[in-house]
């Protein structure tokens, strides 16, 4: 019976959550979650001048609006550095690690005397790796790997495919510093073993280090665990993704008013495909997502083809679910939250505005006049329209709502008999009850508005514009 699927996202607090591992991130959760598995997160903290707790709460919350729920407690690497240092000394007892004791210096005049030399890269070969232990000085060593000197180390990759590094050009890495403190390669090992994952999905940028831990592996008779290094994102213009291009943090994009569902159904598609699918819910990705699907080549950001896909999931979505995320969003925007009265005119106007909006900030402009209060100041544009005939047949008209049936059917032969009382199109009439009820020339249907502002609210604004 095959072992349960566990994967894991590992991101160094040292900044904000990058696109990019927001990416990962959502590769490992699918792979588990389609899976029946499990996903784990785990902060590589143990770089302590660069860490900060700061860092650690911003990649959490953007997981968090992400939508990726991890499993158990959140593993902090520089928390099991005792552990890291117990699998080094039992290397040692193994025979498949030693004490060097050459000191930076050393290591410092054999690298400028390779250069000198002129190579362009030479692999340090210490001197203690087999001196008789009577040799061995009173001082402090530091503890490293014994890599293989001649052959080849083979990395079966999901999706690079077979990769093959000369053992040569590997050197006895240290897993242990003179200091007692253990470097990252042999903590990411460590932590994985131990956390029991399966599979390792992370970007490319690591396919060098995944010859490096085989060995740590091997050197523990461990199992290896399936090896799956992702292509980076890189921007419109084909280089990589930085600030050049635009928004590069996950929290930005929050901001921004991006919804997380399209957030989360457009980076699956950055590098993965399956058949035609490019509208699917959280659910659909985890039971298509496959390894299988990721392709070799970078990804390219496209900020129209992201736009397009939240669209249609703010189209998508429950009208009370998306008053949740926009009340989300506008936190995280720092704008003033929707008073009580307008939360409930906007879940009324969500119908009849939400397929036509990209954004939450493009959804609330087109909800605008479900959230402005009286007087409504037209704008220009608007304000034109609003002329002493237009404002005398808004008087006209105002008595004849007072006792209509507040529907489409009821409030359209209405409209239509004031327009051709006066010799006008609908469109003619339209204009000035747009500017009456919104302030502005561009709206949603003029019956949309009415009917989600009420027949008190609609006449109190239409004898405000007449008036």
């Amino acid at each position: 019976m095959a072992s349960p699927v566990v994967t894991r996202f590992a991101p160094s607090p040292t900044g904000y959550l990058h696109i990019g591992g927001g990416r990962t991130a959502l590769f490992n959760w699918l792979f588990a979650r389609g899976r029946g598995g499990r996903f784990l997160l785990r902060i590589e903290d143990t770089d302590r001048e660069r860490s900060t707790p700061e860092a650690t709460a911003a990649i959490l919350r953007g997981l968090t609006w992400l939508g990726l729920d991890w499993d158990g407690a959140v593993v902090s690497q520089f928390d099991r550095r005792d552990r890291h240092a117990e699998v080094a000394h039992d290397m040692l007892a193994r025979g498949t690690a030693y004490r060097c004791f050459s000191t930076a210096e050393e290591i410092a005049a054999f690298r400028a005397d390779a250069e000198a030399g002129g190579a362009s890269y030479a692999v340090f070969q210490s001197p203690w790796r087999d001196a008789d232990p009577a040799t061995w000085p009173d001082r402090p060593f530091a503890i490293r790997m014994k890599a293989p000197r001649s052959g080849e180390t083979v990395i079966d990759d999901k999706v690079q495919g077979r990769v093959v590094i000369r053992n040569e050009t590997l050197d006895d890495m240290i897993v242990l510093r003179s200091d007692g403190t253990p470097t990252y390669m042999l903590a990411v090992v460590v932590d994985d073993h131990d956390m029991g994952v399966t599979h390792v999905i992370r970007g490319d940028d690591h396919l060098n280090n995944a010859a490096r831990q085989q060995m740590v592996y091997a050197a523990m008779d461990w199992d290896i665990p399936v090896w799956a290094h992702i292509p980076l994102i890189h921007g419109p213009d084909g280089k990589k993704l930085s600030k050049r291009h635009g928004a590069t943090g996950v929290e930005e994009y929050q901001a921004m008013g991006y919804p997380a569902a399209g957030m989360r159904n457009y980076l699956t598609r950055l590098g993965w495909a399956q058949g035609d699918a490019e509208i699917f819910t959280s659910q659909e990705a985890m039971a298509m997502f496959s390894l299988e699907g990721i392709g070799r080549a970078p990804a390219r950001l496209d900020f129209k083809k992201l736009e397009n896909t939240c669209g249609r999931h703010i189209a998508m979505m429950e009208d009370a679910a998306l008053l949740h995320e926009l009340d989300g969003y506008l936190a995280a925007a720092g704008k003033v939250p929707l008073s009580p009265e307008q939360r409930e005119r906007l879940l009324k106007a969500l119908p009849g505005v939400k397929d036509r909006a990209k954004t939450y900030p493009e959804l609330i402009d087109k909800a605008h006049f479900s959230l402005i209060s009286r007087p409504v100041f037209p704008d220009e544009a608007a304000a034109a329209s609003l002329d002493s005939v237009s404002r005398g047949i808004l008087r006209e008209l105002t008595p004849r709502l007072q006792n209509a049936s507040w529907t489409k059917d009821g409030l359209e032969p209405i409209l239509t008999d004031i327009a051709a009382a006066h010799g006008l199109g609908f469109g003619k009439l339209a204009a000035p009850l747009r500017a009456a009820l919104a302030g502005r020339s561009v709206t949603p249907s003029v019956y949309d508005m009415m009917l989600v502002l009420g027949r008190d609210e609609t006449i109190a604004r239409l004898e405000d514009a007449a008036a």
